[in-house]
C-alpha cells in the first residue's frame, strides 16, 4: 500500500495517536469531536521512493511512542 501511494504520486506521513479514535469530551455540538487530529511525527516524507524508509520511520515512531497508535497517510500536495 505505501508503494502504491508513492507510484500515485502521494507523499507518506507518518502520524501517531495516543487514543487513536475520535470521541466527544469536551463538546456534545454536532460535528464536534475531540481525536480528529494526531500528531505529525516529522515532516511529510517528501522523496520517498520505497515502501522501506517509510517502515523506517514508522519503527522509529514506534520507538519513542510505545503506547501510541501510528498510521500512515498519503499526503497530495497538489489538492
Amino acid at each position: 500500500q505505501i508503494n502504491y501511494m508513492i507510484q500515485n504520486g502521494l507523499i507518506p506521513c507518518v502520524e501517531f495517536d495516543k487514543n487513536g479514535d475520535m470521541f466527544r469530551e469536551n463538546s456534545k455540538m454536532p460535528g464536534y469531536y475531540d481525536g480528529r487530529y494526531w500528531t505529525m511525527w516529522k515532516l511529510p516524507m517528501f522523496g520517498a521512493t520505497d515502501a522501506r524508509s517509510v517502515m523506517a520511520e514508522v519503527k522509529e515512531c514506534q520507538k519513542y511512542n510505545p503506547s501510541s497508535y501510528i498510521r500512515i497517510l498519503g499526503f497530495d500536495n497538489i489538492k
